[in-house]
């Protein structure tokens, strides 16, 4: 297994995963052999690496907010900048709220199932446009024991009718044509949940004009876009007029996430302000 060619930490997550070893007993049993039906294994899981397969699909799973969350080639890869979003959102819901949330375009379910189990006296709810995708959120809803609506549709149409308190979305927002496509982990992971049209930002135009009438007085919408985008963001934001606008770094200070609050109906009172 040191022959593989890979960096010793994946070299180790591997060969734990064809072993079901923890990595402490790894260590301890570095000079030992194994058998060939072992070796074999360990070689075809370090080919897919070899050859730029993300880990998070090799092993089938990645860790978000602190919870072990399941993946296919269905879903995106949940990435630590994204945990932005749910803390931005949790800190606009008291935790004894019995609100209702709702997460547009929900992958793997991340982001709803951390939300759901920071806060479980709120309702979730879920879409995506992918079966599959929602058959993997469905999994790991039940994996960590939180309730969340799932439903199959485009953005918001499953939804006629209902308010939520609270809307986050992590939409595709790739540019098609964007370098960044052919390199890393997003070469593996699905296009549609990745690609936003021309510029990147025709779903985030879509949630930002439909999320309006699904939001109640003084509900946040909150969403992940670009590393340069979050002044074309805000202007849609303002555009479809939404107040306290404005955009937050993740931990790189790169601008991750903005988002708006629907006006008071009417002059009524705000819902939660923060």
């Amino acid at each position: 297994m040191a022959q593989s060619g890979l960096p010793p930490l994946e070299a180790r997550m591997l060969a734990g995963r064809v072993l079901g070893k923890a990595s402490a007993w790894l260590i301890a049993h570095a000079d030992e052999s194994v058998n060939i039906e072992t070796e074999q294994a360990f070689a075809a899981l370090a080919g897919r690496r070899v050859r730029g397969e993300p880990m998070a699909y090799i092993l089938g799973e990645r860790e978000f907010c602190g919870l072990e969350f399941g993946v296919t080639r269905a879903v995106l890869i949940p990435r630590p900048e994204t945990e932005l979003l749910v803390e931005l959102a949790l800190a606009r819901i008291p935790e004894t709220a019995a609100v209702r949330m709702l997460d547009l375009g929900t992958g793997s379910g991340a982001i709803a199932i951390a939300l759901a189990k920071q806060r479980p006296q709120a309702r979730l709810t879920a879409v995506d446009v992918d079966y599959a995708a929602l058959a993997v959120a469905r999994a790991n809803a039940k994996r960590h024991g939180v309730s969340v609506r799932f439903f199959c549709g485009d953005w918001l149409g499953p939804l006629s009718g209902e308010t939520f308190d609270l809307i986050v979305s992590n939409p595709p927002y790739v540019a098609a044509g964007d370098p960044h496509l052919a390199l890393g982990d997003v070469r593996f992971e699905p296009q549609r949940a990745l690609l936003g049209g021309a510029d990147g930002l025709d779903c985030i135009r879509t949630i930002v004009a439909r999320a309006r009438p699904h939001l109640r007085s003084g509900a946040w919408l909150l969403f992940e876009h670009g590393y340069d985008q979050a002044e074309a963001c805000r202007a849609l934001l303002e555009a479809q007029g939404y107040r306290e606008v404005q955009s937050w770094p993740d931990l790189a200070g790169i601008p991750r996430v903005s988002g708006g609050r629907a006006a008071p109906v009417d002059g009524g009172n705000d819902l939660f302000p923060v």
